[in-house]
Formats: structure tokens, sequence, C-alpha cells
């Protein structure tokens, strides 16, 4: 496949784009494989992603493998019986850091020259990973089905490359160190030892070890011999362990006893369950609902990470397992009702790595909020300017407000007393930097040759196009941040009143009145929608885009425009049958299969719902969630991924995934737990110990809902929500502390 075909193919036609920009789409990577069907299990920052058979492909263009601190370590790994790949039958991994898969056998020659007809084996592949032991544990049970006695090979080639996550996408290519040939070793039975010698003088190994010992070896293979009588069950045990260490003799230790894999999963199933308790909780009448939400927040669970002792959400698997100054902040808003733990270690974090001086190469100012933190050896060899990276025009004032809206459901000022500093070196980063011809809005324009040419969530090199099909022109002033800049300056003003600061709060308010008047005037168009950005010259990009929608979530639209705002949005070239496009379809450069140019992305729908209930639309708010919830249907494990295709639910009856998009996805995750609070109407009033439930509506099919647990200030709350008559009433079952509920109808 030429660059050309490929690149059209993820949907980015690279003639668009100027040639400096065209490696740095987040669509268009080298990968020519789909992982829109891929298990994926993850314990920390170690994670493997495999194909329903439990395998990663050999060859090259994929994106399956096991990875850790933004390297591949492993890329390849193949099972055969009798030299054939065998048959999925099934697979399960609901749990996060575990995966069940269950195979048979293809029809096979056995060792004595007979033929084993297909199915007549049962292969049940556990596998399991532990960021505490930097390990892949693999149980390979192998059970006869047959009535007579069968002997035959079972063969398990690996490969190991230790690629950088930016090369395996094909965005960079850097140095490389010395990758030495597999070495087989003896160990208490055959080991196989991958090395790699970073050009970071960092030292990366990974070693196989095997119960039984194999019978034979090659290259990068190791042969069993199995011999099974009628009904007979064997076992093969594999461990996969890897390190990463600046001193050769600790990264050749790699040495220590097997682990016992009961004993691991009994600690990781305790771990992922203790998480699981201490979060809100969620329980229906509807089994649908009830997978979901299960499946959103185990996978949260999963994409849980940490920078030192500090937990974040990391963005996704497998491109962006790392911190996202946008993506983290979005995710812990959309959980502040579940879990706000994460949400101050993400303020904490994000505000440690907060700018500190200009640096043109990293797009790093005085109070600016990173974009992406790396790790990897492009990373700190300085080939790419992710240590941390601060391209974003979005997550400085996204920020503020996860400080706000954190503050609120806490009840609590400590945190913002504790960072006022910060709150303000973010507040002045806005004014004076993010405003950098003073124009009252908030832009951008790349300052370098490796930083991202659109800095706003939609961040493709042809994200934000006119309506003639021509790229917006910069600098750029995105629609959606200008609301987030008005949203976080009133969130931030409630804090300084709050703390006394009466003439901060005031001076905040006023701006904010100003950011609000000059945006209904200077985004509207009279068709009927905010738009998309003003580029160069003040100029408006008219088109019909999904961003329009995040006003309303911020609240800066004027009433009569956002209720019109919401109606286009719902219109069937924006509305595809499972959610709201990112770009119309009647747009010259629409393309349902474009990365940010009509595809429709879960999170983004989540903020547009959560915009229509705040102005009231709370019936285009529940088509919006009954669209995605049916979608959940056509999608393992009830997965929502990080984006799917944007064609009409009447073309093909199933949404059409989108090939590399991440899964889970952080966000996408987030994005039902974070509808059905805003379908209940929650409102935190922590500060007044008070919770409002305002205009509570409930999806269709679903009769009742129960929160448990739910956290306001320091009460706990049970509440029940019921559908009586064309109304919902609303139970308080339970409220431990001191807590008012209201509801409000």
């Amino acid at each position: 496949m030429s660059d050309q075909d490929q690149k059209t193919t993820l949907g980015v036609n690279e003639f668009s784009l100027p040639q400096d920009e065209r490696e740095l789409v987040p669509g268009a990577t080298s990968i020519t494989r789909s992982i829109a069907r891929v298990v994926v299990i993850k314990d920390g920052d170690i994670f493997f992603l495999c194909e329903p058979d439990g395998s990663a492909p050999l060859e090259a263009g994929h994106g399956f493998g096991l990875y850790y601190h933004d390297c591949r370590f492993l890329s390849g790994y193949e099972l055969k019986l009798g030299g054939r790949r065998p048959d999925q039958l099934v697979w399960n991994a609901d749990s996060g850091f575990l995966a069940v898969l269950g195979l048979s056998n293809a029809e096979i020659r056995m060792t004595d020259g007979r033929i084993l007809p297909r199915h007549s084996l049962e292969i049940k592949w556990s596998r399991l990973i532990s960021g505490e032991h930097l390990t892949l544990f693999d149980e390979i049970e192998l059970r006869s089905l047959t009535i007579y006695p069968v002997e035959f090979i079972v063969s398990l080639t690996f490969q190991a490359g230790f690629e950088d996550v930016f090369a395996i996408r094909g965005l960079f290519q850097g140095k490389r160190g010395q990758l030495h040939p597999p070495e087989w070793f003896e160990e208490g039975g055959w080991a196989l030892r991958f090395a790699y010698d970073g050009a970071d003088r960092l030292y990366r190994r990974l070693t196989a070890r095997f119960s039984p010992a194999p019978g034979g070896t090659n290259q990068n293979t190791a042969h069993f011999k199995i011999a099974l009588r009628p009904k007979e069950r064997r076992r093969i045990l594999v461990s996969l362990q890897l390190s990463e260490s600046s001193d050769t003799e600790t990264a050749r230790l790699l040495a220590r006893p097997p682990v016992d894999l009961s004993g691991v999963e009994f600690s990781l199933r305790s771990s992922s369950a203790a998480w699981l308790r201490q979060e809100t909780e969620v329980a229906s009448d509807s089994l649908l609902l009830n997978r979901v939400m299960d499946r959103s927040l185990r996978d949260l669970g999963m994409l849980r990470s940490r920078l030192g002792d500090t937990c974040y959400f990391a963005a996704g698997v497998p491109w962006f397992v790392a911190l996202f100054g946008r993506d983290s902040v979005i995710t812990a808003l959309q959980t502040l009702a579940y879990d706000p733990r994460i949400a101050e270690q993400t303020i904490r974090l994000l505000a440690n790595f907060q700018g500190k001086l200009v640096n043109e190469w990293r797009e790093e100012e005085p109070g600016k909020i990173l974009h992406e933190i790396r790790v990897g050896e492009m990373a700190r060899l300085g080939e790419v300017p992710h240590t941390p990276y601060y391209g974003t025009i979005d997550a400085t004032p996204l920020f503020l407000i996860l400080i706000g809206e954190h503050a609120r459901w806490q009840g609590s000022l400590a945190l913002f007393n504790e960072l006022r500093g910060n709150v303000e070196a973010a507040l002045d980063w806005i004014a004076r930097y993010g405003d950098f011809d003073g124009d009252g809005y908030v832009e951008y324009l790349s300052k370098t040759e490796k930083g991202l040419s659109n800095q706003g969530w939609k961040d493709s090199g042809d994200a934000i196009v006119n309506t003639d099909g021509s790229l917006a022109a910069p600098p750029i002033a995105l629609v959606e941040v200008q609301a987030y800049v008005y949203r976080a300056k009133r969130e931030v003003a409630e804090l300084f009143r709050r703390a006394g600061d009466d003439a901060r709060a005031l001076q905040l308010d006023h701006e904010a009145d100003d950011l609000r008047h000059k945006f209904n005037r200077d985004f509207w168009v009279e068709a009927g929608w905010y738009a998309l950005a003003l580029q160069k010259d003040k100029r408006r990009v008219e088109v019909l885009s999904s961003n329009a929608g995040h006003a309303l979530w911020a609240g800066i639209a004027d009433e009569e425009k956002a209720k019109r705002t919401a109606a286009m949005l719902m219109t069937e070239e924006m509305f595809n049958g499972w959610g709201v496009r990112t770009l119309s379809a009647g747009e010259t450069y629409y393309n349902p299969l474009g990365y940010h140019l009509g595809t429709v992305w879960p999170h983004d729908n989540s903020i547009i719902a959560a915009g229509f209930k705040r102005y009231g639309c709370d019936a285009e708010a529940l088509r919006v969630f009954a669209g995605l919830i049916h979608a959940t249907i056509y999608f393992d494990g009830r997965r929502l991924p990080e984006l799917f295709g944007g064609f009409h639910r009447d073309d093909y009856g199933v949404p059409v995934p989108y090939p590399v998009a991440c899964q889970p996805q952080a966000w996408a995750a987030g994005t039902m737990p974070y509808m059905l609070t805003t379908l209940l109407g929650l409102e935190p009033e922590g500060h007044e110990n008070r919770l409002r439930v305002v205009r509570p509506v409930l999806p269709e099919h679903v009769n009742h809902v129960e929160i448990r647990r739910l956290g306001v200030g320091e009460a706990r709350a049970d509440l029940r929500f019921e559908r009586a008559g064309e109304g919902i009433e609303v139970k308080v079952l339970k409220v431990d502390g001191t807590l008012d509920v209201t509801v409000e109808t």
C-alpha cells in the first residue's frame, strides 16, 4: 500500500497538507492492520495487545505487542499446533489485567503422520499481566477431546524489536541503538533472551521462560512435544519478563525465580476489587446499561497509570499510554461523581509540570499546562519535544475548570488555596500568551517543526477546514477554547469569592462577561450555529462542526443561539443515528472515516449532551445517549472505542469501526458514566452540603437507576431514580453525613 493509499484509507488526504505538516497528522500512521478487534490487558505502565486468537503477528505493520514506557518490547508472538495456527472460539478480558481465550486445533498432522481432525483439542489460553513484576504470564492448557491417544508439536515463536511508539506509528524515525540476536541460555531449563542497547543509553531486555522446558529450539521458537491420553490435560507455562535499566548488569539480571501465577492473579484481583468498591456504584433494571457501566468503570481502572507516586488516567491504549493534559483532565471531569481522588492527583500532577519558561521547541510558556509527556527512546534523545510537550491550546483553561468542579464536588477550598499560585499562572498565560495579539481570544500558531499544527482536541493537520475545503490559516481561535476560557473564569471567580478575594472574583466575572458578548457576536453564523474557529484576519471558519456543542457545555452561548445550535447538531447531516459527527455531512471536506472530519467521538458527544442538558434540551441529550448506548451492542465487550465511522446508521445497520482507534480510550470510557450523571441532573454544591437534582430524566427502556455511595463534600448518599407516570421520582435511600438533596423539576 502506498503512503497516499494508506492515508486516504485512514481518512486523511495528504495532498491537502503542506509538506512539513504531513507527518504531524495523528490519524495517519504506518499501521496497515486493523486493531478494531483487539484483546487488551494492562496493569500500571505495562500492557499487551493481541488478536482474539492470542497472537501478535510476526510481520510488520501492526500495533499488537507488549509495551512499556513508550517502547514495544515484544512485537510478535505466535502459537502453532502441528505447524498451523489454532481456531479462535471465544475470549474474555473483562478484568483488565487477565484475558482468557478459548481456541481449538485446525486439522493438523500428528508426529506419527496421522491426521488429527479439526476441533479434537481444547486450548485454554490464560494470560495475565503484572506491572509489579513487569511480566506477562501465560498458561496454555491443552485438553484432548478424542477417544484415542494423540501426539503433536506445539511451537511458540517470539519477535522483539524494541521500537519507539512514534516509530511504530510512522510519525518520526529516530536513531537506533544495537539490537542483539535472540539468545538461548540455560537457567534451570532453556530460556530465551532478547536484548537492545538503546541509543538513549538504556538497556532493554525481554526474557522468555518456560515450564516444562522446550524439547527443541531454533532462533526464536520453542517446540514442545505434547502427548495426551483421551480427555487428558497438559499445561505449558510461559513468562515474558522485561527490564529497562541504565546499567547493563541490572538489565541482564532478569533471573528472579518464576513468580507464582495464582498469587499474582489473587493480588491483582484484590487490588481491582478494592478500587471498584471505593467508587460510586450504579445499578439499574437494564442489563445493557449495567454492562456498559461496568465495562466503562473497569476500563477506567485499567487506564490508571502513575508518574512517581501520583495517579492519572492514561489517554488510551496503545498509542497514548501517557499523561495528556486535555485527555486526562476531561476524563477526570467525566468521573468526578465516581472517584474525585484521581481528579485531585491529576490536578497536582499537571500543576507540577506547569510551564515555567519560554521554550519554542517544546512550545512551553509560563503558566501553560502540558499537552503530553513521553519517556521513550526518542523523547530521551530529544528527537521529539515531548519531555513534556506543551503544544495544546485548551489544556490550561480545562485545568482551571477541573479545579473549580473538583472544589464544587468536594466542598473544599484546600486544593485551590494550596495551588493558588498555579491558578494565577494559568490565568496569566491565558491573558499574555494565549491571547498573543490582544484581541480577547485565545489562539494558537505552531512554533516547532515537530509539534502539532492544530492544537485543540481536533489536532490532526487537516482538522480545521473552511467551507470550500481549504485549510484554515493560523493563528486559529477555536470555538470551544473560548468557551472553556469563559467557564474557567467563572469557575475560578467563584473560588476567589469564597476565599475572600472579592476584587479578583469581580475582575474575572467582568472578563467573562466581555468574552461572552464578543463571542456571541463574532462566532455566530447566521445559518444557525457557532463557527468552528476564527482564523487569520479574524475570518470565521463557518463549517458546521461538533465543536459548537462545547459552547453549550461551557455556558457561553446566548439562550436563543444555544437552542438553534442544538437543533442543527441534531439534523441528519450531523447526527448519524449513533452520535453527533465531528463535521457535517454537508460540508465539502466531510469524510466518514476522516479522523476529525466526520467520524463520531464518544467523549465529544458526552460534552455535547451535557451542553444540551444545560440549556434545557433534555430530549436531544436523551437521543445522543440512546444512540451511543445502542452502538455499544456492536463493539466487543460493550466498549466504546476512541472513535468510529460517521456513516449513517441506515447505511450498514451497525457502527463502522475506525481501524486504528484506541481501545480502551480514557475519555471514551468516561463517556457513559458522565452522560448518566448528566441525564440524572446531578449538580453538586458541596460548599453548602447540598446536592441539586435538576430535571432528572431516564434513558429509554430504563425504569429505575440507583446511585450508591455518591460523594458530595464529606457526605455519601444512596439515591434511587424511578419512573412515575410522566416524570421521575427521586428517593433518598441513605445519607452518611450532612447533605441536603433538593429535586428541581
